[in-house]
């Protein structure tokens, strides 16, 4: 009901009936099915559930979950956000996060369910973060679109403290909602902030770290798009200019230098309107073939991006079939592997003494994401590199624990899985090997489709083909037809999905393909609460095996 309530506030923006959508919206609000849909994502989804407010309240009963949907609706009240100061990662920087307590969490997402539609129809089509359908990978596609037959100058930008920093007037005057949403929005950002025991006032920014701040932050950089294409004659010089911003790091392409400083004197005079500012020591220009400031290519989310010269026998061809003398190579950045690299080995160091078993569980999740997110892109020496790097540091500890490497301490270690020698226990438990990710192109999402305009079965289907979904999920999707076999509802966007035994392992159930289904987190939990009241109603019943049922 409300992915439907929700497709018809989409539909009914883009026909500009906005007295229909504020009506929906208030709908939407009032409703009992988004009011128990909030309180889900809040209370059982969220990865921070369990991080209390200034009320102190981090975990709810059923009950409890209950009475909060029952009683949930807007005020123009609202209680301050506690603020924990979060090491940056990468550096040694601290960032401020905002921790709302639980009913403003709910309340902001029952508000989020509402307005996100809404905006969605509004939004450019070259803004990437934060946004349901979207990620990373396609914003890297469409750089690689931009460039792959030609190289230009690129503008690499990062806002300065983006999110403490919006323009709190410029924003309530931007998303023009009905008053009751404008009073509980405003309230939420004038809310304060509780630091030591200390309460600060919020004349600016928006609190980082609750449910609805990414949404607000992509309301004020909305339109930054197109102040930079306005500053571009119309014609050929307009087609070449590619913009992609992800949260707040932009890129601007384009093969004139000059086009290229045009665009970020038209950033900076747009992003002073609400308050914000480039940042200087993160922002740069510099081109995808030839040096610039010494500089060829760029680093962006995560990824770096430049162009190699090549011969004819290894070069491309543009659309005419001249050969274009340099070939496209995304891969990731040297930054990205190096904290990898030393992530895996502060893992290795703390199990030292630890049984083989329990680091290769604790190893795998950590290489397989990894892997999966690069998988895109030309990461192939990458992976045979980091493989290298791990096989060293699995010798160092193996030698730690038998005091020598020898063939014995080998043998103790690594074993055979096929032709192969694997860091692996007798058991079979063997460790994921960086290589054994293949590379598959991802499919750029279409720059005309949105998550809420009903096409379930195109976005069903690119959930299914995400790349950093795992490889065992996505076969199961695909053999359940995306849907869940406990509700019945197909998987979307934000569901959480979760692998389930049929025949749990308590009862004799085992790791098989064909014992393995899909299930959504809250659908895991029913189906194991049932599981787990059975195998005890069977165990109460006198001479009855609880394994076998007879």
């Amino acid at each position: 009901m409300v992915y439907r309530l929700q497709t018809r506030i989409f539909k009914a923006k883009r026909r500009g009936d906005t007295k229909q959508v504020h009506r929906l919206q208030k709908l939407l609000m009032k409703s009992r099915s988004a009011k128990l849909l909030a309180v889900r994502r809040v209370t059982q989804d969220n990865a921070g559930k369990k991080t209390a407010g200034v009320d102190g309240i981090k975990s709810l009963t059923p009950l409890q979950r209950f009475d909060l949907a029952s009683n949930l609706s807007l005020t123009d009240k609202s209680k301050p956000t506690r603020r924990v100061m979060i090491p940056k990662p990468g550096t040694t920087e601290k960032r401020p996060l905002g921790i709302p307590c639980m009913t403003e969490r709910t309340r902001q997402m029952l508000v989020k369910l509402a307005l996100e539609p809404e905006w969605e129809v509004i939004f450019e089509p070259n803004t990437y973060g934060f946004r349901a359908g979207r990620g990373t990978h396609d914003a890297i596609e469409a750089i690689f679109n931009s460039i792959r037959y030609k190289s230009k100058y690129v503008l690499d930008a990062d806002i300065t403290k983006c999110f403490d920093k919006i323009n709190q007037t410029e924003l309530l005057a931007k998303l023009n909602t009905f008053p009751t949403l404008t009073r509980q929005i405003k309230a939420w950002l004038k809310s304060g902030v509780v630091m030591d025991g200390k309460l600060f006032p919020t004349d600016e920014g928006t609190p980082q770290g609750g449910v609805i701040s990414p949404l607000l932050a992509l309301i004020a950089l909305h339109g930054l798009e197109t102040a930079i294409r306005r500053c571009v004659n119309p014609g050929r010089a307009q087609r070449t200019l590619t913009v992609v911003i992800y949260a707040d790091d932009f890129v601007v392409l384009h093969p004139s230098l000059d086009v290229i400083l045009k665009c970020k004197q038209a950033a900076e005079d747009w992003l002073k309107e609400m308050s914000l500012e480039l940042k200087p020591s993160k922002t740069c220009i510099s081109h995808t073939l030839t040096p610039h400031d010494g500089k060829v290519g760029f680093d962006f989310l995560g990824f770096n991006i430049r162009q190699h010269p090549v011969g004819k026998h290894q070069s491309g061809c543009n659309g005419s079939g001249s050969k274009l003398g340099f070939k496209t190579i995304i891969q990731p950045s040297k930054k990205k592997i190096a904290a990898h690299l030393e992530t895996i080995g502060s893992i290795i160091k703390s199990h030292k003494s630890a049984p083989q078993t329990a680091l290769i569980s604790r190893l795998n999740p950590v290489i397989r994401g990894w892997c999966n997110y690069y998988s895109t892109v030309s990461s192939k020496k990458t992976f045979s590199n980091c493989k290298n790097i791990v096989w060293s540091q699995l010798r160092a500890w193996a030698r730690y624990r038998t005091g020598n490497f020898s063939y014995r301490t080998l043998n103790k270690y690594w074993h055979y899985i096929g032709y192969r020698l694997t860091f692996s226990t007798k058991d079979g438990l063997r460790l994921i090997s960086h290589p054994d990710t293949p590379i598959k192109r991802h499919i750029k999402v279409r720059g005309d489709k949105s998550y809420f305009d009903g096409d379930i079965l195109y976005w069903s289907a690119r959930r299914g083909r995400h790349p950093e979904l795992p490889e065992r999920v996505a076969m199961l999707l695909k053999k359940y037809k995306g849907r869940c076999p406990e509700c019945g509802l197909i998987f979307v966007e934000n569901d959480l999905i979760e692998v389930d035994h049929k025949t749990p392992k308590q009862e004799g159930g085992t790791d098989k393909f064909d014992n393995l289904q899909p299930l959504h987190r809250h659908c895991h939990d029913v189906k194991t609460a049932r599981d787990n009241a059975r195998r005890k109603g069977l165990e109460q019943l006198p001479g009855l095996d609880p394994i076998k049922g007879h």
